[in-house]
């Protein structure tokens, strides 16, 4: 795994080690997704003769991104944006643009709520991503390594995620120790 991908996954980790944040997390994100690609499945799209809509197309270069940077969890994730991505295309396919609209605005504001509350309430800090915009591109990757990692697959990111957060064994993907992250302290950059 690249050296740039341990230490956003470590940083990640820190600021996500309060059980209930974790799992507004694991709402929010999917949330915010379909909202954003809700409105992109509007515009369609012929690919090679394919009927398709904008919105696979501009996940692709996000997805193989993912997949480069480490092909196993890159893999987990492009499983899951499948679901996520049919969902937007059966809304957007079966309610007025106009609404389509709304319910993505709805989504997006909904899953950033989500995850707000989930820092300030639970970990007692702001989100990562506000100093560190790719914690926003990390946050699939965590979510993908801690079920791998509850599932007792990849042993190398179950040490990444224990040595941040100074756990001895990380059982489950919602069961993670107190926050070692001091509320307020800057953990977009490595110390």
């Amino acid at each position: 795994m690249k050296q740039f991908l341990r230490r956003e996954l470590t940083i990640y980790a820190e600021s996500h080690a309060d059980r209930i944040n974790g799992v507004m997390h694991i709402l929010g994100n999917p949330i915010i997704f379909i909202g954003v690609v809700l409105p992109l499945c509007l515009v369609p799209v012929t690919v090679f003769g394919i009927q398709t809509s904008l919105a696979p197309l501009l996940a692709i270069p996000a997805l193989l991104m993912w997949i480069t940077w480490d092909f196993a969890l890159g893999l987990g994730i492009a499983v899951a944006a499948v679901p996520l991505l049919w969902i937007a295309a059966t809304i957007a396919e079966k309610t007025p643009v106009g609404w389509v609209w709304i319910i993505a605005v709805a989504l997006f504001v909904l899953g950033w709520v989500l995850q707000i509350v989930g820092h300030q309430v639970f970990e007692g800090a702001q989100p990562t991503a506000l100093n560190n915009p790719v914690q926003s591109l990390i946050a699939p990757m965590y979510m993908v390594a801690k079920l791998y990692t509850s599932l007792g697959f990849r042993a190398d990111l179950a040490a990444i995620l224990r040595r941040s957060t100074g756990s001895a064994a990380c059982t489950g993907p919602l069961q993670r120790p107190p926050n070692s992250v001091k509320a307020g302290a800057d953990v977009s950059r490595p110390q």
